[in-house]
């Protein structure tokens, strides 16, 4: 049988959630499933760091057209094929396909339907057309979450609730992340850290470099003492409400002038509101802006962190929280949406337009050593829950079945 698959998210420069996604089940169905033949499309060059495996049953289909590309090129190349089944690992499907073809579309989020005005205005037609044709004419849906679940059932009344399947995105299994070289780097919970045995999506272990060094030169890249600063991973865009984080250290920072805050991620879209707000910040010294960054640093930074504060107003899933878990770091996240369902009881949660909760709760992990210690193993815990191998097995099966 013929499977095809659009990769093409895998070109792209900046790394999110749903390229972790994908790239992770390409690094497993052709290895868990070598009897049919994966013919996987994308538009260019593979981002280095996305590329996927070279496996007997995939075969690989670089097609280029400036415009549209999914509605065109790709949608042209299933006509060509004719493939029995295609699976969307993003929420567009083309709108004219030959008979026959049994579709399934992951849909990771409907973000712009609660936040319109948190995208911009040129990608908000096109969101709603092609989230609305694919989530109503997918033969199957995958949602991440049963938040999403529960977003598309809201969106989408007309829908038939027995065509959505939830798989939870996952988490690497039997790999260590590594941040157990340093003793104190758990404040003193050093027993702690061998409870680790897993990784995420983003393959951010060492393999067998010098943890300690690497850790250490990170930090002096950005000029950070160990469990002295709080860490963001995400993009800077407004969904992620990064202003609410700016205001609650701000309150932190009068408490503990040693505080720092590390922003890990990149310009997406809409983002000179914040970083307006950061250039005029009244502690601008003390925070970090890191843009891109490997994962091999973004491991490093997880690891020394005090804390992970993750503020976003709306997440179909949420794989930092996961990541920062592994490192033994405590989490701590807004209560909306799939957050609370990712973190379980393993996070501490505030209101997301909450100011001074958020403050609250960082004052609580900054200053209380056995929280933080709770927190950490309830994380060890926590991310058992979650893996890529089963994530691939089970979005493999709904594909195929």
């Amino acid at each position: 049988m013929n499977i095809a698959v659009q990769a093409a998210d895998l070109d792209a420069d900046r790394i999110d959630g749903t390229r972790v996604y994908l790239s992770q089940l390409l690094k497993r169905f052709g290895m868990i499933d070598p009897s049919n033949q994966w013919h996987l499309y994308h538009r260019s060059a593979f981002n280095p760091e996305l590329v996927p495996p070279t496996f007997p049953n995939y075969t690989v289909h670089t097609v280029t057209v400036p415009f549209y590309w999914t509605q065109t090129r790709f949608a042209w190349e299933m006509w060509k094929l004719r493939p029995e089944k295609l699976w969307m690992p993003v929420q567009a499907l083309p709108f004219f396909l030959p008979k026959g073809i049994e579709t399934t579309v992951t849909i990771h989020d409907l973000a712009f339907k609660y936040f319109p005005d948190h995208f911009p205005k040129k990608d908000q037609r096109r969101l709603h057309m092609f989230a609305d044709f694919a989530v109503r004419k997918a033969d199957k849906l995958i949602a991440v979450s049963e938040s999403t679940k529960r977003d598309i059932l809201k969106w989408y009344p007309d829908v038939d609730a027995s065509k959505i399947r939830v798989i939870y995105h996952g988490f690497e299994n039997g790999q260590q992340l590594t941040i157990n070289t340093q003793q104190q780097s758990l404040s003193g919970h050093s027993e702690l850290v061998e409870e680790s045995s897993q990784n995420t999506g983003r393959s951010l272990d060492y393999a067998q470099d010098d943890k300690r060094e690497v850790q250490d030169n990170i930090l002096k890249k950005y000029s950070l003492e160990t469990k002295k600063y709080l860490l963001y991973v995400g993009a800077i865009q407004p969904r992620k409400n990064i202003l609410v984080l700016l205001e609650a250290f701000e309150l932190e920072h009068k408490r503990h002038p040693d505080m720092k805050l590390v922003l890990a991620g990149e310009k997406a879209w809409l983002w000179k509101e914040t970083v307006d707000m950061i250039e005029k910040h009244p502690f601008r010294e003390d925070i970090i802006v890191t843009g891109k960054v490997s994962f091999r640093d973004l491991a490093a930074l997880y690891a020394q962190a005090k804390m992970f504060v993750f503020p976003s107003l709306y997440e179909g899933f949420g794989i930092p929280v996961l990541e920062a878990m592994a490192a033994g770091t405590p989490v701590i996240c807004s209560n909306n949406s799939s957050l609370p369902e990712v973190g379980g009881d393993a996070a501490l949660y505030f209101e997301a337009l909450n100011v001074s909760e958020l403050a609250s709760r960082i004052e609580s992990l900054w200053t209380e050593e056995s929280l933080c210690a709770a927190m950490i193993r309830r994380g060890y815990e926590n991310i058992k829950k979650f893996s890529w191998d089963k994530c691939a097995k089970e979005t493999m099966e709904y594909i195929i079945s």
